[in-house]
């Protein structure tokens, strides 16, 4: 995995570099500002990138700027905003875009650098990692208030759960045995998204679960080339499910493997 980190501090750039590089990932550049990080995107073409959110010179919002502009200019490099704060506009302008994955982890609530490194991998794959606080902060900030006021607090923990990333026996464990299925869980991201598409985030045993209930009208699925040793096959129980889909597939130069499903 080639990765990008845009990082103020000289200690913590260097720290989140050596941690990646000491578990097999590429740090392909590691800058300290937002000009320096589009530079390095735009040179090395990374699978995901490491940005914080304030940073020179205004140490305001500089990196989730940056962010954005990266998603519009390069839609399949993976996002992950890791940081102190919680900064709800642009947070939310970066979630709503379409393509690849995003996440946005607050560095005071990262228990351990095992669920840091599982983070970016999810996100490089094309999948979502956000952290409960930061989801709450977007639900009281947006402009569907109306409706999520009517949500209960149950509901918006499966919203939080959801944006996780998590499958639906990970929801349910989380909600100390709420039994959500995924047409409840969706029905739910609908009432708080309004007129927006709602996007699901997640490895491939809940891409699988929402693929057999027919509720997925677009797919992306990234395919990377490392062994693992174990995992699931995305269509195990789905044989023939992929006809219902036209593919498109673009390769990157990292060897990373851009699959997308639409429905004909």
């Amino acid at each position: 995995m080639r990765v990008v980190i845009a990082e103020d501090s000289a200690v913590v750039r260097a720290g989140l570099a050596e941690i990646l590089a000491d578990r097999g990932h590429e740090v392909v550049a590691a800058v300290g500002d937002g000009e320096a990080l589009l530079a390095a995107v735009a040179e090395h073409h990374p699978d995901v990138t490491v940005v914080d959110v304030r940073m020179p010179p205004g140490y305001t919002d500089e990196g989730l700027r940056a962010a954005i502009a990266i998603r519009q200019d390069h839609p399949g490099t993976g996002i992950l905003v890791f940081s102190q704060y919680i900064e709800t506009r642009y947070a939310a302008d970066l979630l709503s875009m379409r393509s690849g994955g995003v996440g946005y982890l607050l560095k005071d609530r990262v228990a351990n650098v095992g669920e840091f490194i599982d983070a970016i991998a999810r996100v490089a794959s094309g999948g979502t990692a956000l952290d409960p606080e930061v989801v709450a902060g977007m639900l009281n900030a947006t402009r569907h208030a109306s409706t999520l006021s009517a949500l209960t607090a149950r509901e918006r923990d499966v919203l939080a759960l959801m944006a996780e990333g998590r499958s639906n026996n990970a929801i349910a464990a989380g909600l100390s045995s709420f039994g959500t299925t995924h047409h409840q869980g969706l029905d739910l991201a609908r009432q708080a998204a309004g007129e927006l598409d709602v996007r699901i985030g997640g490895g491939p045993t809940v891409v699988r679960d929402f693929l057999a209930a027919d509720l997925i009208d677009t797919l992306h699925v990234v395919q990377v080339p490392i062994l693992l040793g174990r995992g699931a096959r995305l269509w195990d129980g789905l044989e023939g499910a992929e006809e219902r889909y036209d593919l498109e597939a673009v390769s990157s130069p990292s060897g990373v493997t851009h699959l997308t499903f639409t429905r004909r």
